[in-house]
């Protein structure tokens, strides 16, 4: 059987007008491929308006499909046809959640489930590219306690992460493993799976309701003005982590998990960065001690057990196999922070 991806043969985009699905879908029109894009309804210009300007820039073409994660065979009419299977759509929501299993399980478990029994039932279908995250690599930095090594790789997995604590991240856990368990039932695709740590730079949408956007505006607009809490994350650019999934997509040898991580940074840190391309943000100048979050945090969403989990313990990646297997090159985080508050305040978003 041929593994290559023909690429006169549209290729399905889950999630289309999402964060990271928006910049694939431009790289792929602008390769003058045919896309196939699902979205929640098309009617909702607030979210799709962005994909018509996308659409009429680039040289290939944007089909949009409305279909649920939730609502079996809804994935069917946009498949059809598509060699290549990218599927983007998962909630991600860290505050604010009220029901984990209806907000974050059930959309990215069930929603994993009906997308790739439709490439079942899709003759065509020839690999799936799955969107996960490095929080199926791993619940909490305190994950690396007892290891032999102070990273994480593609080897490990999330054992800590429940309904309870981290919900977001037990979410995409079972999410990639359903999907790896549903690829070794069948021999008509292949799957590869991107590991992206923290999503960050410029949005293509002026939407504010992504978990990067709140992250940034948290950190310049004051909230964390009496300082900021010793977290360290893992961090890539938005449009290095559109660029994984279509290699991933079209390299027939592209194998296994990939964790997309350009480097770590504490919070503060991130706020050294900006502060020399900005002296207009309300930025926090101090880190606010262990001992004090463990008084304060609870009333700000930060409780005890993610506190002694998280807080002042560093975090480390090895993204070496992303660069051997896909060929991965990545932007700086410097870069991707400085036009990721660039893109916000043109959009008048700060």
């Amino acid at each position: 059987m041929d593994d290559s991806i023909n690429p006169k043969k549209p290729i399905l985009v889950t999630g289309a007008s999402g964060y990271i699905a928006s910049w694939i879908v431009k790289y792929l029109l602008e390769k003058g491929h045919t896309v196939h894009g699902t979205v929640r309804s098309k009617k909702d210009e607030r979210k799709t308006a962005h994909l018509s300007k996308i659409q009429s820039k680039d040289g290939g073409k944007l089909k949009l499909f409305e279909a649920d994660l939730l609502n079996q065979g809804d994935f069917d009419e946009a498949i059809k046809g598509c060699e290549l299977v990218i599927h983007t759509a998962s909630p991600f929501k860290f505050q604010g959640i009220k029901d984990p299993q209806k907000e974050l399980i059930d959309p990215a478990l069930i929603g994993t489930r009906n997308v790739l029994e439709a490439a079942n039932r899709n003759k065509s279908t020839k690999r799936v590219v799955l969107t996960s995250s490095v929080v199926a690599i791993f619940g909490d930095p305190a994950d690396i306690k007892g290891k032999d090594r102070d990273y994480f790789t593609e080897s490990d997995w999330n054992t800590t992460s429940n309904l309870k604590h981290q919900p977001y991240s037990f979410s995409k856990t079972l999410a990639e493993q359903e999907a790896w368990k549903m690829q070794e039932k069948q021999s008509q695709w292949d799957l590869v799976v991107i590991n992206p740590g923290f999503v960050m730079g410029p949005s293509l949408s002026k939407r504010i309701d992504s978990a990067s956007v709140s992250f940034i505006k948290a950190l310049v607009d004051g909230t964390y003005k009496s300082g900021a809490p010793e977290l360290h994350f893992g961090f890539v650019d938005v449009r290095d982590v559109a660029k994984a999934h279509i290699l991933a997509g079209f390299k027939p040898e592209a194998t296994g998990r990939h964790i997309l991580v350009a480097g770590s940074k504490s919070m503060m840190e991130v706020v050294d960065i900006l502060k020399s391309g900005y002296n207009d943000l309300k930025l926090p100048s101090s880190t606010v001690p262990k001992f004090l979050l463990y008084l304060i945090g609870p009333f700000n969403g930060f409780s005890w057990k993610y506190i002694n989990r998280n807080v002042g313990i560093p975090l480390k990646f090895d993204n070496s196999y992303s660069k051997k297997d896909l060929g991965m090159e990545y932007t700086g985080i410097e870069e991707t922070l400085t036009d990721h508050v660039a893109q916000l305040k043109s959009a008048q978003l700060l």
